[in-house]
C-alpha cells in the first residue's frame, strides 16, 4: 500500500503471495463448514480459506526461536506507507494525510492478527485469539486477549479496536478510507468481543487488512484529534515504543521489555532488537557514505551503479561488511512514469503512446544500470496474472461486454512497449513516436510540437530523487528531437508528496506494488473512485468502466482460476489504454551490513506485507553479540 518511488528498483514490494496450500488440511474443514451454512471460528484468516498452521502452532517455522534479545538494528527507510517520507519525518501520526509521518511506527501497534512470512496472505492471532465467521461471511467475530495491554498497563479492549476502525474509516489516510469503503461498521459486544460487519460483495482481503490494522487507544484520543499531524507520541500496545528522535534527522524504537505479546505464537523469534533506528538522509549518495562510515548498520542497495561500483571499500574487503543478494520470488509489480490523464494535453492516447517510444529502455538499461534490470509492461510483472497472447476463453467472456467501449487490441496480443536498438536515438522508433503525435492533431511549427490549441507540447517530469534525473536525460533529448519541451522539476520531499496527492504533475514516477492475491487492494490504482481521490495511488486518473467492472471481477473471484483471468483481462485494458511510460525491474534484493547480525538460514518467501510491514530483517533477525566484538577488535 505504500507508494514507493525509486531509483531504478524501487523499495521491496510490501506483497501478498498466493499459494494454494492443502486444503485437506484438518484445520480447514471449517471453512468448508462455512459454506454449508455453519458459522466458522478460526484462530486465522487467509483470501481462500487456506492455512498453514494448525490452531496449536507454536512458533512460525522460519524463525529462530532462541534467537537472542538485544542490539540495535539501524537503517534507512526502504518501504513507505500512507504519508511517510524515505527522506524526512515530523510526525508520530503515520495513519493520516497530514504531515511527514515516522518510519517504523508499526512497530508500536498491536494488531488483531499478524502475518506469517511463510504464506501468501495468511494472517493468524495477535490481539485477537481467534475469529468466528458467519454463515454468510458478511461478519468477524474477533474475540480478544485477556492480556492484551496498552504500554500505560491499561487494557486493550474490544472497544479500543472498535474506535480504531471507525476512526481510521472516517478520519485515517484517503488510502486507508478507501481499502475500508466495504466496511460497514465495527461494533464492541463487550470488552472481550468486537463484531466486523463487511459489504456483501467486499473485497476476500478487505477482512485480512482490517485485521492487520493498528489498534489505538480510545481513552488516549478521547481528549486528542486523531486526524492531526503531531509529535506527540501516541500510546501503543506493540513490541516497541518510540525512544529517542530528532525530528527530520533520526528516529529509534525501544523495545518493550515486558511486552505482553511476547511469548505468543505469532511472536516467538521476532523482535529480537532492542533498539530498531532510522536514519534520515536528504540524498541517495550521502545516504551511501553514513553507511560506509558505520553510521547505519544495515542497507538494501536500490541503485545499480553503486551495487555495481562502490562496493569496493575496505570494510567490504576485508569481510566487516557482508554483501548478499536474495531472489524476490513475489510479483514485483510495476514500475513507470504514469501520465497525469486528467490534463488535456494527455488525454489522447496516441500521444501517450508517443511518449513510450521516445523513452529508449535498452540504452538506459546498458548505460546508466549496467544492464541489471529487465522491461517492465504489466502492474502484475513477474507473476502469472500478466496477459501473455491472444485472450483465453474465460478472458473473452470477461471482455466481450465491453467490446464497444475499449480499443480493439484488447481482444489480441496485449500491447508490448517497443525494443530499442540501444542507441539511445533509434530512428525507426522516433519516427513512429511522431507518426502518432501528428495523427493526434499535434503538427510541428518552427521546430516546436504544438497542441491543438496551438500551445507548445511541454512536459515537467516531477522528481524527488537527485539520482534519478541520469535516467531521464536521453528521454527528454528524445523529446526534444519530437519537439516536445520537456524538463524535470527536482523538489523536496515533503512539497513532492503533496503536489502528487494533489495530482499536481504531468508526469511522475511510480511503482505498483500489485499483490499476488489482489483484491480490493487494486482499487487505489486503477479504480474510478480513486482517481478522484486525494492522496489515492491512481495516478493517471484511469476512470474506465470497463476496469471498474474487472476491478470487481477481481474482488468476487471464487477460485485462483477466476482470479487470474480477471487479472489478465484488466492488464489487457490497462496496458491497452497507454497510462504508463514503462520503466524496470528486478528479481532481487541486493543487501548490504555490518557483520554484527544473523538471520535464519532458510528465509521466508513472502518477507514482506501489505498490511504490517516488513516481515524481514527488523523483526526475525537477530544480533549476534560475539560477531560485533569481534567487528570492535578489527578496528
Amino acid at each position: 500500500m505504500s507508494r514507493r518511488p525509486r531509483i531504478e528498483t524501487l523499495s521491496r514490494r510490501h506483497v501478498l503471495g498466493l499459494g494454494l496450500g492443502a486444503l485437506s488440511a484438518p484445520w480447514l474443514r471449517g471453512a468448508r463448514a462455512a459454506d454449508e451454512g455453519a458459522a466458522v471460528e478460526s484462530h486465522g484468516l487467509s483470501a481462500f480459506g487456506d492455512l498453514k498452521y494448525p490452531a496449536d502452532f507454536s512458533r512460525f517455522e522460519y524463525v529462530n526461536p532462541e534467537a537472542p534479545k538485544g542490539g540495535t538494528f539501524s537503517l534507512i527507510p526502504s518501504l513507505r506507507f500512507y504519508n511517510q517520507s524515505f527522506f524526512t519525518f515530523n510526525s508520530f501520526n503515520a495513519y493520516v494525510l497530514k504531515g511527514e509521518g515516522a518510519q517504523g511506527m508499526d512497530l508500536t501497534f498491536a494488531t488483531l492478527m499478524t502475518r506469517a512470512a511463510d504464506e501468501p496472505d495468511a494472517v493468524y492471532g495477535m490481539a485477537a485469539k481467534s475469529v468466528q465467521i458467519s454463515a454468510d461471511k458478511a461478519s468477524y467475530r474477533f474475540t480478544l486477549r485477556p492480556e492484551a495491554r496498552f504500554h500505560d498497563g491499561s487494557r486493550l479492549t474490544a472497544h479500543d479496536v472498535a474506535f480504531s476502525l471507525t476512526t481510521l474509516k472516517r478520519k485515517g489516510h484517503p488510502l486507508v478510507i478507501v481499502q475500508l469503503r466495504d466496511m460497514v461498521k465495527a461494533e464492541a459486544i463487550d470488552d472481550a468481543t468486537v463484531v466486523v460487519t463487511f459489504a456483501a460483495k467486499r473485497g476476500r482481503d478487505v477482512p485480512l487488512y482490517v485485521a492487520a490494522l493498528p489498534i489505538f487507544s480510545s481513552a488516549y484520543y478521547a481528549t486528542r484529534p486523531f486526524d492531526e499531524s503531531t509529535l506527540d507520541i501516541p500510546l501503543g500496545s506493540g513490541p516497541y515504543r518510540v525512544g529517542k528522535y530528532e525530528v527530520n534527522r533520526y528516529v529509534e524504537y525501544e523495545r518493550v521489555k515486558d511486552w505482553w505479546a511476547a511469548d505468543l505464537p505469532v511472536n516467538r523469534g521476532t523482535f529480537n532488537f532492542d533498539v530498531v533506528r532510522y536514519e534520515f538522509y536528504r540524498d541517495r549518495d550521502v545516504a551511501f557514505e553514513g553507511f560506509t562510515g558505520k553510521n547505519y548498520l544495515y542497507r538494501e542497495e536500490f541503485t545499480s551503479r553503486i551495487w555495481a561500483t562502490r562496493y569496493d571499500f575496505p570494510a567490504v574487503k576485508d569481510g566487516r561488511v557482508k554483501l548478499e543478494t536474495l531472489p524476490d520470488r513475489t510479483p514485483t509489480g510495476g514500475q513507470g512514469w504514469f501520465i497525469n490523464t486528467r490534463r488535456d494535453k494527455f488525454k489522447n492516447p496516441k500521444v501517450r503512446e508517443a511518449l513510450i517510444y521516445a523513452f529508449d529502455f535498452e540504452w538506459t538499461n546498458k548505460t546508466i544500470m549496467y544492464g541489471a534490470y529487465a522491461r517492465a509492461v504489466s502492474p502484475f510483472q513477474n507473476s502469472d496474472l500478466v496477459a501473455v497472447g491472444p485472450p483465453s476463453p474465460e478472458e473473452l467472456k470477461l471482455l466481450e461486454p465491453f467490446r464497444s467501449q475499449v480499443p480493439d487490441e484488447v481482444f489480441g496480443a496485449p500491447f508490448l512497449p517497443p525494443v530499442s536498438d540501444g542507441s539511445g536515438q533509434d530512428r525507426t522508433l522516433l519516427r513512429k513516436a511522431s507518426q502518432l503525435l501528428q495523427e493526434a492533431g499535434l503538427p510541428v511549427k518552427d521546430n516546436k510540437r504544438l497542441l491543438p490549441n496551438g500551445e507548445v507540447f511541454t512536459i515537467e517530469f516531477l522528481l524527488e530523487e537527485v539520482s534519478f534525473q541520469p535516467h531521464h536525460a536521453t528521454f527528454i533529448k528524445n523529446l526534444a528531437l519530437l519537439g516536445i519541451e520537456a524538463s524535470i522539476r527536482q523538489i523536496d520531499a515533503v512539497q513532492y508528496r503533496a503536489r502528487v496527492e494533489d495530482f499536481d504533475f504531468d508526469v511522475t514516477t511510480e511503482r505498483l506494488s500489485m499483490s499476488a492475491t489482489p483484491g480490493d487492494s487494486v482499487r487505489p490504482y486503477f479504480s474510478s473512485q480513486a482517481a478522484a481521490t486525494k492522496g489515492s495511488y491512481n495516478l493517471a486518473g484511469i476512470a474506465n468502466p470497463a476496469i471498474d467492472a474487472l476491478i470487481e471481477k477481481i474482488i468476487g473471484a471464487d477460485d485462483r482460476v477466476e482470479l487470474t483471468n480477471a487479472c489478465r483481462a484488466l492488464d489487457r485494458v490497462f496496458r491497452a489504454g497507454r497510462y504508463w511510460i514503462p520503466q524496470w525491474y528486478r528479481t532481487t534484493h541486493p543487501l548490504a551490513y555490518w557483520d554484527v547480525f544473523d538471520h535464519p538460514k532458510t528465509l521466508p518467501r513472502y518477507q514482506v506485507s501489505d498490511y504490517s510491514g516488513d516481515l524481514g530483517e527488523r523483526t526475525i533477525w537477530w544480533y549476534d553479540a560475539a560477531k560485533a566484538a569481534k567487528l570492535e577488535q578489527a578496528k
